[in-house]
């Protein structure tokens, strides 16, 4: 005999809200969900184990009086329409906890090798100039303006973006799925990257279901956050404090990384006012390596645009983005080494072979549970 479990029907919405998940879709995998809610018919134990795992709920949270009020556990930037976003998604509220665990893990792996702290980690204030900030983000990160100018593409000068940050002992994270879940796509609507701060294990993590050029900026962004020493969940964008009612910290981090990515002094020196704007948009973001809307906003900055072609122009460009196909497949192991981090990796690998850590703890910071997936990862990042 199946045992029915007496659930609260607000319990039920709250998850099946709280998931984001169409109506239909749920109606069509759990045909009595609505009987539940209206408490005609309970579920099966079986039953509320499956709509669980399929709202991404944890079974314990049905047995509540109420349902739970979840809060992001790091400051909260996001805001659409000057209002700051109530209720986080189960897969934004994952992906931060998963890389809470690994940082924690990383800042313990530091310790035990008596590794010194990061000074650039909260060596900036809000007081601090934009330009000292930027430039000072710049000269760490051995950021070469002219070097990048002769990369191909935007894809290479990220990818050479992320390789500075890691080397200097950021752990920066890209992925656009929660863990290792194809099934979990993250939503850059929802949120574009987030900033752990500490000592010895800063980490980075950037959704990367977002545009390449997008991508560029929230790194120069989060890294902000970093020399701040302020951890935050962001969605900013070229143009946020323009739009938005902005946090002082995030306004200081917008525009310490668009100072970052296109200095005003460089830009003023080869922007060409007489040019069509258009040409001008692409020919600066090739140059600079970064998104076009990035380059409107410097060329606003700078006196070349009124603020009401700056909206003009930004809805046009955006739509445009927009509507670029999004690359995907690529190696596995080059794909996982980008979702956690080459720092994260190389020293979780081999400090696993090492015996250090279990095999146990390392396949659930990485999300995968094969041995041989992770000897060949070992083998990829060379550590095997």
């Amino acid at each position: 005999m199946s045992i029915r479990v007496a659930v609260r029907p607000k319990l039920l919405r709250w998850a099946r809200e709280r998931s984001g998940i169409d109506n239909d879709v749920l109606v069509h995998r759990f045909p009595k969900l609505q009987e539940w809610e209206r408490t005609n018919t309970q579920p099966t134990l079986k039953q509320l184990e499956q709509f669980a795992k399929a709202t991404h709920t944890s079974v314990g949270y049905f047995f509540l009086e109420e349902p739970p009020v979840e809060n992001v556990p790091i400051p909260d930037f996001r805001t659409v329409g000057n209002k700051h976003i109530a209720r986080p998604s189960p897969d934004l509220l994952d992906m931060v906890y998963i890389c809470q665990q690994r940082q924690e893990w990383y800042a313990n792996y530091a310790r035990s090798l008596h590794e010194e702290t990061f000074s650039f980690v909260g060596s900036m204030q809000l007081t601090s100039r934009v330009e000292a900030a930027a430039e000072g983000i710049r000269d760490a990160l051995e950021f070469d303006l002219d070097h990048r100018r002769l990369m191909s593409t935007w894809t290479e000068a990220l990818r050479n973006f992320i390789e500075q940050a890691d080397a200097l002992g950021v752990l920066v994270m890209v992925s656009g799925i929660v863990g290792s879940n194809t099934h979990r796509p993250l939503n850059p609507d929802e949120f574009r990257g987030f900033a752990l701060s500490d000592s010895y294990a800063p980490l980075i993590f950037i959704n990367g279901a977002d545009t390449k050029a997008a991508q560029m900026f929230t790194l120069a962004h989060e890294l902000a956050h970093i020399w701040l020493g302020e951890s935050a969940l962001s969605d900013a964008g070229p143009i946020t404090e323009l739009t938005e009612k902005t946090n002082r910290i995030e306004l200081w981090c917008n525009k310490v990384a668009a100072e970052l990515l296109v200095p005003i002094e460089a830009l003023r020196a080869d922007y060409r006012k007489e040019a069509g704007l258009t040409d001008e948009l692409k020919r600066l973001a090739r140059r600079f390596k970064v998104s076009t809307l990035v380059i409107l906003r410097r060329i606003y900055d700078c006196g070349g645009i009124s603020r009401a072609q700056l909206w003009k122009a930004y809805d046009e460009e955006l739509e445009r983005l927009r509507a670029i196909p999004r690359g995907s497949g690529g190696d596995f192991y080059n794909t996982q080494i980008v979702r956690t981090g080459r720092r994260f990796t190389s020293a979780l690998v081999g400090s696993t072979l090492e015996g250090q850590t279990l095999h146990r703890d390392a396949f659930r910071l990485l999300g995968f549970s094969k041995l041989s997936t992770f000897q060949e990862l070992g083998r990829s990042l060379g550590v095997a």
